[in-house]
């Protein structure tokens, strides 16, 4: 199930984009996107009838200065957005998901999660969580762990809440897509390993983010952010030559129409060079892996409000256009 768009146009920045599509009852096909919400079949530009937006970015540096020039190629047969369905933009090898890296994001989850026995005001908990991150900053450590490419969804498609989570929350974020095998990269050169940018809603069950029966392990990502379907991605993959600045990017997202998440990408504590670079001092970032770069303030738990059966949320970030998802409790 899904639910549609806001608009059968596709508002991004740049003459184009990469998205996965399908026409009704047939299969899905990467196609170049263009602003006006038309597509073209890219398996047949290419002459490669197997072909995927991942094949693509395998070879990102020959195949970007074709796909310039069959987005230029106004004669080229395309299809109108709204006779097809879209799906994630790509099928990730690997996703690297990060955690506390907005400031007022953090200081909001330290206040939220602190133990109840905690004595201190509100002001003292966020004058020692603005500690933690300007050490953590100088310290230049990011907080990276691994996600699982089975949690991608479609950037329209209905959002299954498990009956075993009991405090379900989005978070909006900047994901990075990268486009050449990337290891040890510096952070100077790490942007020329990004191939474009897309959006992605990492939602967490904040019940089962640290583990009540053995505290002293932290954090439990496998259990709180991997159910199926809590990744919505997409819908597009901007090319990363089209975004002048991913540190200037405004993350946007409205729950049943109420803004909840209206941030700066400035408020990273890391930016996206330091994210790319710092996951590649341990793995080895491959062609069409995802690096989400975190999520701003103004989740469930700030709000006190955390998704419910039939909500309906609106994200966005600047120049990548936009999601819809719906929520749907999972049936008993």
């Amino acid at each position: 199930m899904s639910v549609k768009p806001v608009s059968t146009s596709a508002p991004f920045a740049g003459p184009f984009a990469l998205g996965t599509l399908s026409a009704p009852d047939g299969p899905a096909f990467p196609a170049l996107v263009t602003p006006d919400g038309q597509a073209l079949d890219l398996r047949v530009a290419f002459g490669e009838p197997h072909l995927t937006v991942r094949d693509l970015l395998d070879r990102w540096a020959t195949a970007l200065p074709r796909l310039r020039e069959l987005a230029a190629d106004t004669a080229a047969d395309r299809t109108p957005l709204e006779r097809l369905t879209v799906h994630a933009p790509v099928a990730p090898r690997q996703v690297f998901q990060s955690g506390a890296n907005y400031r007022q994001h953090v200081i909001d989850l330290h206040v939220a999660h602190r133990d109840r026995s905690d004595g201190r005001s509100d002001e003292e908990a966020r004058a020692e969580a603005a500690e933690i991150m300007d050490r953590r900053a100088a310290e230049d450590l990011p907080y990276v762990f691994i996600g699982l490419p089975s949690a991608i969804t479609g950037p329209y498609d209905d959002v299954v809440l498990p009956d075993w989570a009991e405090q379900p929350d989005w978070e909006l974020e900047l994901a990075v897509v990268i486009g050449r095998p990337t290891h040890r990269v510096s952070v100077a050169d790490a942007l020329d390993h990004v191939a474009g940018y897309t959006i992605a809603n990492d939602l967490t069950d904040r019940a089962t983010v640290f583990r009540r029966d053995m505290p002293q392990i932290g954090t439990d990502w496998l259990r709180s952010k991997n159910a199926p379907g809590f990744t919505p991605l997409g819908p597009w993959i901007v090319p990363a030559e089209s975004i002048a600045d991913p540190g200037d990017l405004r993350v946007t997202l409205k729950l049943n129409g109420e803004t909840m998440q209206d941030e700066s990408t400035k408020d990273m504590i890391f930016d996206v060079a330091r994210m790319v670079s710092y996951a590649s001092r341990t793995a080895r970032l491959l062609p069409g892996d995802l690096v989400l770069t975190g999520s701003p303030a103004g989740n469930g738990m700030h709000w006190g409000r955390l998704l419910r059966d039939g909500d309906v949320m609106d994200g966005a970030v600047t120049g990548l256009g936009a999601q819809r998802t719906r929520c749907v409790a999972e049936a008993s």
